[in-house]
Order: C-alpha cells, then structure tokens, then sequence
C-alpha cells in the first residue's frame, strides 16, 4: 500500500527537474539573442557615424570650389606721394605745392590727387599744365568674382570713357607697353575759350587696382602750344612710378593681401560709379583749373 504512494510522490518530482532543465537552453538562447542585440546596435552607430564623415568629406570640394583668389594689393598709396619730386618738377614746374587730394570716405580702396602749374611769361603768354591721378582697388569675392577679374573690367571702362570724349579731337590710342599688367594710352586735343589743350592719359592695370593718369598741356595767351609727344612721354613715365607706388605700399602687408571676408566690401570699396569719370577730369577739370589761374 505503501509503495504506490511512493511513486506518485518521485513523480511530481521528476517532472520538475525535466521541466527545469528544459527551461535551460530558453533563458541561454534569450542571452544569445541579448547579445547579439547588442552587437547589432554598436555596428548601426559606427555606420551612421561613417556616413557622416562621407557626408563631411563630400560637402568640402564644394566649399571650396566657391572659394575666389584673394586680392594681390590690400592697399593703396597715399596719392599725393606716388610722385618724385623729380617727376612733379618735370610734369609741373610751378605747382609742386598745388597739391589737392580728392574726397574720399575709403583712401584704402580709392584715392586720387591733381596738381595744377601756371608759368606765366606776361606778354610772351603763359604754359598750363594739369596732373591728375587716380587709384582704385579691387577685392575678390565670392559672388562677383576676383580682384583682378573687376579691375580688368573697369580698367576696360576707363580707356573707352577716354577715348569717347565729348569734344576731343584727333583721338588716338595705343597699348602702352612695360606698365603694369595692362596699360593704355589716349592722346586728344581739347578746344577751351582758354585756349586749345593736349590731353595725355594713361589707363593701368597692376593686379587689383587701376590706375588712370590724366596730363594735359596748353600754350596760353598766345604762347606756342607744347609738343603731344613730349607731353605723352611725360606721362607714361609718371604711369610707372604710379605703378610702382602700389607694390610698394603693399610691400609690409605683403601681395597675398587679406581674405575678402577680412577686407572692405567691394560693393562698398570698389564702386566705379563712385570713381571720378576719365570724361570729366580730361575736359571739365583743365577748364576749371586755367580758368582759376586767369
């Protein structure tokens, strides 16, 4: 009677070792799959990760395809010192103290200077003469290009207004060679009531900034008229020693120059529209000037 019973109670027993034991391989194959979870998760990270670098990597040639060049020359000369007095004593004998600096609110990127002589030999007449430089720079930018790209264009401005003057005569042009990176040369006659002038400019490119040179000549009150050769020869020798003031201004900050986001806005800096017109100071300004002077 005492048998029976025994063997239902190892029943339940055994039943439950079995049940445990197949309980095993579930709770080793549930921290398998934990595991390997976790494996898979690190693996999602480091290639989003790597996606980004691409990404990265892939958005800098376009960055730096916009990039421009930066301007050779960061500043510009004092005007009223690019000359000798060597040179001012051959162009205007008797205005080395005429010197008259032109307004500007930016004297980095845009600066002029005239210098007016009068030799007066009573009745034997007078000879006039009339200098003027003018200097304008140029900086790169991402949107409206390089430097010397908007120089070039506005230097192209300049030997066109030169050539179109209002009332000029016998106009004549030519490259004027060993100035600068780009030089021309316009020579005309101008009729006044003062009496009949010898127009000389000399249109420069030297990198980012242009030069523009205007020299004019007169015999008045029936002096002879000076010779146009000479009076160009003059000026193409004072263009250089423009030129040359430019690179020498530049020489500390050296032709790298500022970045264009460093630099004044071209907008601002360079505007031709604000520049003085080749037209107006090679036929109004002479006017004016003898007009002063009698």
């Amino acid at each position: 009677m005492h048998r029976p019973a025994q063997r239902v109670g190892r029943a339940p027993r055994l039943t439950r070792i079995l049940v445990s034991a197949a309980a095993l391989p579930v709770v080793l194959a549930a921290a398998g799959c934990s595991s390997d979870s976790g494996s898979g998760s690190g693996s999602s990270t480091d290639n989003a990760a790597q996606k980004g670098t691409a990404a990265t990597s892939s958005a800098s040639p376009s960055t730096s395809a916009n990039a421009v060049k930066p301007a050779a020359y960061a500043t510009l000369p004092a005007p009223c010192s690019v000359f000798s007095k060597k040179t001012l004593g051959e162009l205007v004998p008797k205005g080395l103290n005429s010197a008259k600096s032109g307004k500007s609110d930016d004297a980095k990127n845009r600066s002029s200077c005239s210098w007016n002589s009068l030799d007066n030999k009573g009745v034997k007449g007078s000879q006039f003469r009339w200098l003027n430089v003018s200097l304008l720079r140029f900086d790169s930018d991402a949107t409206r290009g390089e430097g010397n790209q908007l120089a070039q264009t506005y230097y192209d401005k300049q030997v066109k207004d030169a050539q179109t003057v209002t009332g000029a005569t016998g106009a004549r042009s030519e490259p004027a060679s060993g100035i600068g990176d780009a030089s021309t040369a316009v020579r005309y006659g101008l009729k006044k009531k003062e009496g009949s002038f010898k127009q000389q400019t000399v249109v420069t490119r030297v990198e980012n900034v242009v030069v523009t040179l205007d020299y004019n000549g007169a015999g008045l009150a029936g002096d002879k008229a000076p010779s146009a050769d000479d009076l160009m020869k003059a000026a193409e020798k004072a263009a250089k020693e423009a030129v040359a003031s430019v690179a020498s201004a530049n020489q500390d900050s050296s032709r790298a120059a500022t970045a264009p986001s460093q630099s004044a806005s071209p907008s601002k800096s360079a505007s031709p529209s604000k520049s003085a017109s080749p037209s107006a100071s090679a036929s109004s300004k002479p006017s004016a000037s003898a007009t002063k002077k009698n």
